[in-house]
């Protein structure tokens, strides 16, 4: 969920454009049929037209103005995220369609937001929703001076008659990340006993804190999306199993989306910036999130 002007159309179209198959739709106007699947006659026969997530199987579904979607069409996208099924009973045909597609969604608050209320309150999306992301994270365009000063130079930098170069090659090129990225799916990690304790831990803590706003984040879902998230982590990293490290920065990156962190405390993910030594920063988040579980565990 972002502010108005902090660039999620943007981001949703590299996403869109990074991954070899994808679908970017809008929430304006659209409907159950365009997102799941329609039935159309063609002369005297019926046949089916696959809607979005449908068509985004086995890649990436990305929707803009997720809010302005109507709310008895949002429904219908609640077995596809769940399920990875659509179940299609339309003219006299019962079927069942795969959506095995990761779903990236971006909306605006309505209002103003308050940082008081849930979610769902701030929100037009009801929390049977919102449980179904892995992530929610709230962006919000704050007055920040460093921050300001630093989106300002990128944006005049693009005006520039002469290009500045790419950090002498060190950045990766648009087609060698989509390689990278095909590359990690082949890779199936398998989950380890300290990874196992981490996360096991950490969803007990939440469960048993259930911050306010969260209530409908903290259930068997949360789980399930800690293991993904690490498994992820684990793919990105070509590991063939899931290590403490990737346990750690799942717990990290779940910290950012959960309104009212349990462990980490407040943390501003718009604002927030690559480190400069990225082993220095994974050893402090370690050893903070291992005693906040308390847990005494030895890095591999």
């Amino acid at each position: 969920m972002l502010h108005t002007g902090t660039a999620k159309s943007q981001f949703l179209k590299f996403s869109a454009k990074l991954m070899p198959r994808s679908v970017l739709t809008s929430g304006v106007g659209s409907t159950s049929a365009g997102l799941t699947v329609t039935a159309v006659k063609d002369g005297s026969e019926w046949q089916l037209e696959a809607g979005a997530l449908v068509l985004a199987d086995g890649g990436l579904c990305c929707i803009d103005e997720l809010g302005s979607i109507r709310s008895h069409d949002k429904a219908s996208i609640h077995e596809a995220m769940e399920q990875q099924t659509i179940s299609v009973a339309k003219a006299g045909m019962v079927c069942k369609l795969n959506t095995r597609c990761t779903v990236l969604a971006a909306t605006n608050p309505r209002g103003c937001y308050d940082t008081n209320e849930s979610l769902s309150v701030n929100t037009t999306l009801a929390s049977p929703l919102l449980s179904r992301f892995d992530l929610v994270l709230v962006l919000l365009d704050q007055r920040n001076e460093e921050w300001d000063h630093l989106v300002s130079t990128f944006v005049l930098n693009k005006h520039k008659t002469t290009p500045t170069d790419d950090a002498n090659g060190l950045q990766w090129s648009l087609e060698r990340l989509q390689a990278y990225i095909i590359h990690t799916k082949t890779v199936n990690p398998v989950t380890t006993e300290p990874a196992n304790q981490v996360l096991s831990r950490y969803y007990q803590v939440q469960r048993q804190t259930d911050c306010y706003g969260n209530t409908g984040r903290t259930t068997v879902r949360l789980l399930e999306s800690l293991v993904r998230l690490s498994q992820a982590h684990a793919r990105l990293m070509m590991r063939d199993e899931v290590t403490l490290q990737d346990a750690i920065v799942a717990v990290a990156i779940m910290e950012c989306s959960m309104q009212g962190a349990a462990l980490l405390g407040s943390i501003d993910a718009l604002h927030s910036s690559f480190p400069v030594n990225a082993d220095e920063e994974y050893a402090t988040q370690e050893k903070l999130i291992l005693d906040k579980l308390g847990l005494t565990l030895n890095s591999s």
